[in-house]
Order: C-alpha cells, then sequence, then structure tokens
C-alpha cells in the first residue's frame, strides 16, 4: 500500500513540476516584445480627397422588353455576345398577330375593289351632270358613296400599318450596337409587357455612379477631374464628374454623381465596385488629424488605434472618425497632433502586449 502512495506522490510532483515548467514557457513567450512600426499623427492637409463608394456602368445600357404577351419562341443569342443595330435578337410566338395581318390585307383587297368600282361611278355621274343627264341628288349621293369607299381603304391601309408596327414588340431587335450582358427570360416562357427581357450595352465605355451626402455635394462640380480606384482590379482610373444630381427627394439625402472613366484596356465590367476620389476643401477645422484607414482597428461599430505607452506596450485607443480622404480618414476625437501610433505589427497585438519600436 505505502509502495502505490509513494508512486501517485511521485505522479502528482512531476505533473506540477511540468506545469510549472508550461507556465515558465508560456510566460517567457508573452514576454518577448513584439515588433512594430509606428508613425506620427499627420495634421493640417491641404490636399484633401473625399472618398464616395459607386458602381460602374456602362455608359449606354438598354433593358428591352415588350408591349406584347406571348410565349418565348426563339432566343437568338447569348450572353456576351456581340450584336448589330436592327439584329434580331429575341422572337415571341406571334399567331395571332398573323392572323391579325392577314385580315388586314383581306380588308384592304375588299376595300381596294369598292373604291375602285365607285370612284368609276363617281367619274360618270360628273360627266352626266355636266351634261344635264343626271340631277344634283345623284351626284351628291354617288359623291357620298365615293368618299366613304375612299375612308375604308384609307382605314384599311392604317390598320395594316398599326399591326406591322406591333410586330416589332414581337421581334426583339438590337437598338444599337453593344454586348448582350444579361437575359432575363428562357425559351418557352411567357413574356409580359414592361417586363425586361434582355439586357445590352455598348462596350469599352464606362462610367461610375456615386451617391454624395449633402454635406459634402456643394464641393462637386461639374468637369471635375477625379481618381476612381477599382477595388477588385487593384487599379487606379481617372475620370471626370459629368453629371451632378440637383434632388435627393428619393435617395434619402443622396445626391447621384455620374463620373466618366477614361478609355482603358483593364477589364472593366457592369456593376464592379469602385471608390470615387473627389478633391474638396480642407477642414474648417484648424488641426485636421488624418490616418491610414489601414491602421485602424474595427470591433463590431468601434474603431480604435494601437499606440505605444511609457512602458512600451500596446495601448488600444478608440476613436471618432469623421469623413474619409483617399486612403486616410479623418480623426475628431481621441488623438492628438504630433502622437504617435502603431501602423503594422509582426504579429497580431493585444492591449497591454510589450512591443518594441523598429
Amino acid at each position: 500500500m505505502k509502495k502505490y502512495i509513494f508512486r501517485l506522490s511521485l505522479i502528482a510532483t512531476g505533473l506540477i513540476l511540468s506545469s510549472c515548467g508550461s507556465d515558465k514557457q508560456e510566460n517567457k513567450s508573452n514576454d518577448r516584445a513584439i515588433k512594430v512600426k509606428v508613425a506620427q499623427v499627420v495634421d493640417n492637409i491641404d490636399n484633401q480627397f473625399l472618398a464616395v463608394s459607386g458602381k460602374v456602368q456602362a455608359l449606354k445600357s438598354s433593358n428591352l422588353s415588350t408591349r406584347m404577351m406571348g410565349h418565348v419562341s426563339k432566343i437568338h443569342i447569348n450572353i456576351g455576345d456581340k450584336v448589330t443595330k436592327d439584329q434580331l435578337l429575341l422572337s415571341i410566338n406571334n399567331n395571332d398577330l398573323s392572323a391579325k395581318l392577314a385580315q388586314a390585307k383581306a380588308s384592304i383587297i375588299e376595300a381596294k375593289a369598292a373604291y375602285t368600282n365607285t370612284e368609276k361611278d363617281y367619274h360618270r355621274f360628273v360627266n352626266l351632270f355636266k351634261n344635264n343627264s343626271a340631277s344634283q341628288k345623284e351626284l351628291d349621293d354617288i359623291t357620298a358613296h365615293y368618299n366613304m369607299a375612299k375612308a375604308r381603304l384609307e382605314a384599311a391601309n392604317q390598320m395594316k400599318k398599326e399591326i406591322e408596327a406591333q410586330f416589332s414588340y414581337v421581334n426583339i431587335r438590337a437598338p444599337f450596337n453593344g454586348v448582350v450582358s444579361n437575359k432575363f427570360i428562357n425559351e418557352g416562357d411567357i413574356a409580359n409587357p414592361g417586363i425586361p427581357l434582355l439586357e445590352i450595352e455598348t462596350p469599352g465605355e464606362f462610367q461610375v455612379a456615386a451617391m454624395v451626402p449633402e454635406t459634402e455635394i456643394s464641393q462637386i462640380k461639374n468637369e471635375t477631374k477625379v481618381v476612381v480606384q477599382i477595388k477588385s482590379l487593384n487599379a487606379l482610373i481617372n475620370g471626370k464628374v459629368v453629371e451632378v444630381s440637383t434632388s435627393a427627394k428619393n435617395t434619402g439625402g443622396q445626391y447621384l454623381v455620374k463620373v466618366m472613366l477614361e478609355k482603358t484596356n483593364l477589364n472593366l465590367l457592369s456593376g464592379m465596385f469602385a471608390t470615387v476620389q473627389f478633391p474638396v476643401n480642407a477642414s474648417d477645422s484648424s488641426n485636421s488629424i488624418l490616418i491610414p484607414i489601414s491602421a485602424l482597428v474595427t470591433k463590431g461599430e468601434l474603431s480604435g488605434i494601437y499606440s505605444v505607452s511609457q512602458s512600451n506596450t500596446a495601448l488600444l485607443r478608440w476613436l471618432r472618425l469623421g469623413r474619409i480622404y483617399g486612403d486616410k480618414v479623418e480623426v475628431l476625437s481621441g488623438l492628438n497632433a504630433e502622437e504617435s501610433y502603431i501602423i503594422s505589427s509582426e504579429t497580431k497585438l493585444f492591449n497591454g502586449a510589450k512591443v518594441t519600436i523598429q
């Protein structure tokens, strides 16, 4: 029994020593200072930019729809196909319309025969009336019949034109040279009036539509040159403001601004997210503090930065942020001029971690 007790004591002692050893190793790892880089607060910036998010759009784009209801009998193109103006893109079943056109043509033949016959009678009675061989009443009657026959023929011709015009809504054609960018319906589906069927856009010419807050819209002017960052391509493109909305009635205080992009060899596509950098006047505050957005630490809706304390530890400071200027953001409170803050570290930082400045 004593032997078992002795062995258990040795095991417990070993576990305690092992635990102490691991604690020492962990403390050693925690005591190791993290290498960081710091920067000093930048203030009084003269050239500031207002960064606004937007989306890339084709300069010329059109959603094609129909005024006729019917089954889609044939789609002649695929997404990505290049098309020319008036090229047939989509056909809708037009049996009813074809029958109406046949009826209209038959009505024209009938009306034309009646008009030709009445016209002959009219000219004959005019001659008889001149020779006093027909009365005024007879001439008036034949004139009335002649005018009615002429009107019926004209009505039949107009009916034919109306039906032929409706064929443009069952045979959807390209309104301009472009590329098919979207397809909203398949063969066999029912096309409804006013519902988009296809989307076509011009390739190579793009613009960015951005929403500018009401506090800044007064500084955005037409013809202003801007820089546009395409996030997915990690590229910058020059542009120019071509349209500034004067109303935010239906956009919740946001004003639509359109920026024409310069032609580029980049593979731009409609719908790509972009950031437009509008040059604006410097803040009215004499101490405008800007820091890189990449230095921010975010937790939920809070944003802050790490600074270095007097004891060389990382100190997390929460900030109140203002406007964004390009890749920098304005600090309204929480950081003073000439203070330093951490911009990068070799490993992940935490509040109270020991640091050493490179």
